[in-house]
Parts: structure tokens; sequence; C-alpha cells
């Protein structure tokens, strides 16, 4: 009896020390809609990256063409080494959404109205073949 007691005693511990393990799944739109609720200052935007390493200045221009100056720090660097192997021209253009923090630039400097700071890269598209998503320097 002591044995069966003990075996029934083991079992009951066993199944209440079970875990769990939970798999969670990164939802891209509440990201973006949390972005924009957090109190952090940052907001999630989707548009075409471009950066030219000649004159160190990168933008990004969202669907609705507004365009946004963005900082050139580690975090645009990293960005930009991930979207190179993307790109079929040099001066091709980049679907990205990432999270940032948008400010207005200083008064006395030349430049976009606004800027953004990258601080996370959520996602990287490969270009669409299909539309015209180049920007030519110079003339031609």
């Amino acid at each position: 009896m002591k044995k069966i007691n003990l075996i029934l005693l083991l079992a009951l511990v066993m199944l209440a020390c079970k875990s769990e393990s939970k798999t969670e799944t990164v939802n891209l739109e509440e990201n973006r809609a949390k972005s924009y609720n957090q109190e952090d200052g940052l907001i999630t935007i989707s548009g075409k990256f471009f950066y030219d390493e000649v004159k160190n200045a990168a933008i990004i221009q969202k669907n609705n063409n507004t365009v946004y100056g963005v900082v050139v720090d580690d975090n645009m660097k990293l960005l930009n080494e991930q979207v190179k192997p993307l790109k079929i021209n040099t001066y091709d253009m980049v679907p990205v959404t990432v999270r940032v923090k948008r400010f207005e630039k200083p008064e006395n400097e030349e430049g976009w109205p606004y800027r953004v700071e990258i601080k996370d890269i959520l996602k990287i598209e490969k270009p669409s073949t299909e539309e015209e998503d180049v920007i030519k320097i110079g003339t031609e």
C-alpha cells in the first residue's frame, strides 16, 4: 500500500510541475499600433529607404510621398548593410519598416522638414521590379 501511495504522490508531483512552453508570434500590425500609443516617443513608419554613401545622406520616402531625412548613425548603417543585397542598382530604394524617433530639423540647416533616427528595424522587403524606384543623381 505504501508503494502505491508513493507512486501516486510522485505522479501528482510530476503532473503539477509540468511546464507549458508558450510560443509567441510577433504581429507586425499590432506592433505598429502599439508604437503609436507608447509614450516612448517612437513611431513606426514604412517607406522606401535610400542611402548615398558619397554624400553621406539617407532618406525614407513614405507611400504618401512624405520624405524624412535619416540621421546617419550605427542603426542607419546597419539598415544599409541589410538592404545592400536586395539592391540591383546602386540607386535603388528598398521598402523597409522601422521604429524611429521623429523630430524637426534645425532651422539653420538644409534638408527635409523632419528627420528620423532609426531605433529598431522591423522589416525589409525586396524592391518591386515593376516600379521605377530609382533615384538618379546628376544628369544623364
